[in-house]
């Protein structure tokens, strides 16, 4: 019988050439998909010496390797490259429905080398059951990227969608993101890769939009289909009865008041980890708007169990944004010290026109706002800035879309809280220890989505292990397609595959794939010339306290956080089945 990976295929798109090759997968990767796929295309292919956004760079979309099946929220797309922002290998992923519609069509990823020698045109990429095939698409340039993406999608069918960037990749802006579109009626691009530039690295490949028309192909079938479709059942019941979805019910924005209290919602450039408005930035005020303006929670992929995504109404009742999340809440508010989520909210719809991150965005302004180059709390200023500035691509404009560091040395402004060269999300490093020594060491740079732990509790040597474990967790989870916020263990990670390929995964084989993807990674800095002095954290983040009586720092050792990259106490309790697995 004919299994649904064995003819998987990828697809390689030479810019310079102006070429498009589909090519078997290679049985080898069969258990890489998404971060860990990327990060072993990126050793091989691509020269960590190169300029991100120069012909050498090499642009990765891959979907993980449940994307496409019955498994819950399992459709996120991972984008990877060398980062214009951190000089490092880059790893962004996001929601929306394209990762689902590529693996329905068997691509287990799409690669993009090289740059066109003609700079001045613009392309397009097509997939569907036809085959893949470049188009000319001049006509989308400077386009934002809800009017981009309506445009582009009434020319195929209901089922299709689109991995777009907007103006600021066409810029090459350092901090540009790459959307993906929903799975709402509109087929909105709110879904974003927003971290490291991905975006600038997309456009600089003239690459506009990818757009994937999977019409009605059925989703991949497993090698144990009733083992597979039993398990998926279990899992799901799992997390939506027994305490797991309550976590993310209402969403990221549900959490301000809590990390409030625990001093990691940053506030006035990190002066503070508490902010004295909070309330008004707090997710329950969204969620109150539902009932006079509209708006709802809901998925934003087929197949999705969580629905942490808040869909936000202006006043007037039409729709703004989705979603309106907690590090955007954070950096784009109240670091910034804009203190209602209204504004909050409307930013957050600028930078997903605009094509950049958020939080890159938000620190950007917030370095800005911090050496006296706006006043705190502007935010019609800052909407100004987003729509008139970064749009038109002023001095200013390019200034803030090339992200906090650019910022910091325009300003000659010391306080720059980033970690190789990105700037740091909302948790805290100096009150969530665990989340600093990720950030430290994680190749990604300040990235919490590579090792989150809420617990300001643990600290030294502890926090570096369960930093280690984490990010090993959390680099198979990216693999997978599936999402983070379902806390899958690799247990479960490893059922999963099980029953999809027909034979047993064991949890060592899982472990040691998120182990083997982070020394891909840190190869590939290493190879790029990143020595252990770039492992640590900033001196604001060390020296400069917040808290009671500004108490609270990040105070672990850098020898002691270099424990997070040995190889002999990498989580042996992953493979015992410890908590953190």
């Amino acid at each position: 019988m004919q299994r649904s990976w064995d003819k998987d295929k990828l697809i390689r798109v030479n810019m310079t050439e102006q070429t498009v090759a589909v090519e078997p997968f290679p049985d080898e990767w069969k258990l890489l998909g998404g971060r860990a796929l990327s990060a072993k295309i990126l050793l091989r292919d691509c020269d960590p010496t190169c300029d991100p956004l120069g012909p050498g760079n090499v642009l990765t979309l891959l979907p993980g390797v449940l994307s496409g099946t019955a498994a819950p929220t399992s459709g996120r797309l991972s984008v990877g490259c060398k980062s214009p922002l951190t000089g490092g290998i880059k790893e962004a992923s996001a929601g929306g429905e394209p990762a689902q519609d590529l693996m329905k069509l068997g691509y287990r990823g799409i690669i993009v080398t090289g740059q066109p020698a003609d700079r001045s045109k613009l392309w397009g990429l097509e997939v569907d059951v036809n085959g893949v095939r470049l188009i000319a698409a001049d006509s989308y340039r400077g386009m934002l990227n809800y009017a981009m993406c309506a445009r582009l999608l009434a020319n195929y069918s209901s089922d299709a969608s689109v991995i777009s960037i907007g103006p600021a990749g066409e810029m090459l802006l350092s901090g540009a993101s790459v959307a993906c579109t929903d799975r709402s009626k509109d087929r909105r691009p709110a879904r974003h890769a927003a971290r490291g530039g991905v975006g600038a690295v997309m456009g600089s490949k003239c690459l506009k939009w990818v757009v994937v028309d999977a019409g009605k192909a059925p989703v991949r079938q497993p090698a144990d289909r009733p083992g597979f479709a039993k398990f998926a059942k279990a899992f799901s019941n799992d997390y939506l009865t027994k305490g797991r979805h309550e976590t993310f019910k209402w969403g990221t924005s549900a959490v301000v008041p809590i990390a409030n209290m625990l001093n990691t919602f940053p506030y006035r450039n990190r002066t503070e980890g508490q902010n004295p408005h909070f309330e008004r930035l707090d997710g329950a005020r969204i969620r109150e708007s539902f009932a006079t303006r509209g708006g709802e929670m809901h998925a934003c992929m087929n197949g999705c169990i969580v629905r942490c995504s808040n869909v936000v109404h202006d006043a007037s009742g039409d729709y703004l944004t989705s979603a309106l999340e907690f590090e955007t809440l954070t950096l784009l508010g109240s670091c910034c010290d804009i203190n209602h989520w209204e504004d909050v909210a409307e930013l957050d719809r600028l930078c997903d026109e605009l094509g950049v991150d958020t939080i890159e965005t938000g620190a950007a302004i917030a370095v800005m706002m911090d050496s006296g180059g706006i006043p705190w709390g502007d935010a019609e200023r800052v909407k100004t800035l987003l729509r008139d500035d970064v749009r038109q691509g002023t001095e200013l404009g390019r200034l803030i879309g090339n992200g906090a560091v650019a910022v910091g040395k325009a300003r000659h402004h010391p306080r720059v809280p980033v970690s190789k060269g990105q700037a740091i999300p909302a948790w805290d490093p100096r009150s969530m220890k665990v989340v600093g020594v990720t950030y430290a060491t994680s190749a990604q740079g300040a990235d919490h989505t590579a090792g989150l732990i809420v617990d300001p509790v643990i600290s030294g040597r502890d926090a570096v292990i369960k930093s280690q474990e984490v990010q090993i967790v959390n680099a198979a989870t990216d693999s997978s397609g599936m999402c983070t916020f379902l806390a899958v263990s690799l247990d479960e990670l490893r059922a999963f595959y099980g029953h999809f390929y027909g034979h047993e995964v064991s949890r060592e084989t899982v472990a040691d794939m998120g182990w083997n993807c982070l020394a891909d990674e840190w190869e590939f800095n290493e190879r790029a010339g990143f020595t252990a002095a770039d492992d640590v954290l900033p001196a604001c983040m060390v020296e400069e306290g917040i808290g009671p009586e500004h108490s609270i720092k990040f105070d672990i050792a850098p020898e002691l956080t270099a424990l997070a990259k040995v190889r002999q106490q990498h989580g042996e309790s992953l493979y015992r089945g410890g908590a953190a697995g």
